[in-house]
């Protein structure tokens, strides 16, 4: 099983940084333009007492060694429901992938905390587990870079978002 964190500077304060992160359009544009996604939809979100829930089904676009390729297929999709818990200030999500959702486990939490005037630091702590006989370590090692990667493009994304809206 793979853990690992990701962190990035966002410029903005704390309130602008979750008011983006929900944002439908701002998430369309992440997903279809900057991450290439062949699709990507907000299958449902809404407001509750405690926070934001959130269900999203994507098609990433994704560059695999061939045997995970093979086990994952051509047109790999997942879902991911997410919860914001106003009071702590935490987004917990778990992705359920199309293909071998029994064998395949992806989830984490993202917080983030104010380090300047107008900046935080965006903390995303990942959980990517596959139970795969054989290639189980070659199936999470791949998906921890393609995770890295797009949450290293998100963060480049976001900043330009908000810098083009000042």
């Amino acid at each position: 099983m793979g853990k690992f964190t990701v962190t990035h500077e966002i410029n903005c304060d704390e309130e602008t940084f979750w008011k983006i992160f929900f944002d439908k359009e701002f998430n369309e544009k992440l997903y279809k333009e900057k991450l290439g996604f062949p699709s990507f939809d907000i299958l449902e979100q809404r407001d509750t007492d405690n926070g934001t829930f959130r269900k999203t089904a994507g098609e990433p676009k994704m560059t695999l060694p061939g045997p995970v390729a093979k086990l994952v297929g051509n047109n790999f999709r997942y879902t991911e429901e997410g919860q914001f818990d106003k009071a702590a200030k935490i987004w917990r999500w778990k992705m359920t992938p199309s293909a071998m959702a029994d064998k395949i486990r992806n989830e984490g939490t993202m917080r983030i905390e104010k380090v300047g005037e107008g900046k935080v630091r965006r903390i995303a702590d990942i959980v990517i587990e596959a139970k795969i006989f054989g290639v189980g370590g070659l199936v999470e090692s791949s998906a921890e870079k393609q995770l890295r990667e797009g949450w290293d493009e998100s963060a480049v994304f976001m900043n330009r978002w908000i810098q083009d809206r000042k």
